[in-house]
């Protein structure tokens, strides 16, 4: 009797490990296939589950050089900064220093806003909420992407035109002034825009009397042991030699460009997988921001199909965004480098990663998607 409840235990054991290794096996393979494309040179790929007792770490390059990755490396994870831009807001609600819905105007000198949305001989600049730079309804252009006025290059153009200058906040905020025009009455529609969160920087520079990368160091990096974070171009890590990965456009290498610094409040932050996945649990823990203000920056509203958006985070329902049936949805945000940060409430998963790859952003969720289907067929 003794006997067979042991033979029991060793075969429940054998099932649970092939299991666990069917699992990393089928996740490396979806890692392989994005990496195997043209494209792609490097990748990172971090998936954390408790739930399911997962923690698969992979990093590769097809890049010979000296300087191999691991998954130790820090990597530019471009709009998921936007995540820590809008966290420190909260904090600065949580500490009674601003509420979402002040007017920017109480925060920042008139000489930065004077003339900052004027739509139709109107000027609306004073009609500005921190709660509308949050989530993407001021109407504002957006200094990256946007079509300036005079058909001139905008800022992603510029970053490769002059790769050695460095852009201040004021300078972006002028050219958008300068060189674009508003979307629409601030709070009338949605248009996802950088330009908002140069001002949230700002504001939080501001009212806290310290850079914003001091700002994330003293508040979300040293509390959460996220050692291996920065901001590019303006602070160092807490505590790692390795350099930032490579990452591209086509064939071209940004990663040494000093006219990065044009990504700033909404996209310069460095940072590992490990850091990354660091920050959200206890973004969800409510360890940065009280429940309450969580809350509040999840007040969802629609972005585009399948997705929604909040306060710096986004809400992506697979069921609409490929028209199939699935419960599976995700909370976190992307970044232009193809970089990616999520939690699937429903398989309580973690995925963070990145493709370095610009070309590559937009296939990221598909990437995602095939992980949690794995993880919920085997789990």
């Amino acid at each position: 009797m003794k006997n067979n409840a042991i033979l029991c235990l060793l075969l429940f054991i054998s099932i649970s490990c092939l299991g666990q290794h069917t699992i990393d096996e089928d996740i490396e393979k979806l890692f392989r296939t994005q990496l195997e494309k043209e494209s792609i040179k490097s990748a990172f790929l971090h998936i954390h589950s408790k739930t399911n007792g997962i923690d698969i770490q992979l990093a590769d390059s097809k890049i010979n050089s000296e300087d191999s990755i691991s998954t130790n490396n820090p990597f530019y994870t471009a709009s998921i900064t936007k995540m820590l831009t809008a966290s420190s807001i909260g904090i600065l609600q949580d500490l009674g220093k601003l509420n979402f819905d002040d007017k920017i105007v109480e925060h920042l000198p008139e000489l930065l806003t004077e003339h900052l949305h004027v739509m139709d001989g109107k000027e609306y600049s004073k009609d500005i909420t921190i709660a509308h730079l949050l989530q993407h309804t001021s109407g504002l252009p957006d200094y990256f992407t946007d079509t300036t006025i005079d058909e001139s290059p905008n800022i992603i153009n510029q970053l490769l035109i002059d790769t050695n200058k460095s852009w201040s906040p004021q300078e972006m905020i002028l050219f958008t002034k300068e060189k674009m025009k508003p979307h629409f009455v601030p709070g009338q529609g949605y248009h996802y825009t950088d330009t908002e969160y140069v001002l949230l920087a700002l504001i939080i520079e501001k009212i806290s009397g310290i850079t914003l990368h001091e700002f994330f160091q003293r508040f979300i990096f040293q509390p959460l042991e996220m050692n291996s974070s920065y901001i590019n171009l303006k602070s160092s890590p807490i505590n790692t030699n390795l350099k930032i990965a490579d990452f591209y456009v086509g064939d071209i290498e940004l990663s040494s460009f000093k006219s990065l610094s044009a990504d700033w409040g909404g996209g310069g932050l460095v940072s590992t997988t490990r850091d990354l996945i660091q920050f959200f649990k206890a973004y969800n823990e409510d360890k940065i921001i009280k429940k309450e203000t969580r809350l509040q920056m999840q007040n969802w509203m629609h972005e585009t199909i399948g997705m929604q958006y909040g306060f710096g985070i986004r809400k992506v329902s697979f069921k609409d965004l490929l028209n199939i049936e699935t419960d599976i949805q995700l909370i976190g945000h992307t970044g232009s480098t193809a970089a990616f940060l999520w939690y699937c409430p429903q398989l309580d998963t973690y995925v963070a990663g990145t493709l370095n790859q610009l070309e590559a952003s937009k296939s990221t969720l598909n990437l995602v998607y095939d992980i949690l289907k794995t993880i919920e067929k085997k789990s």
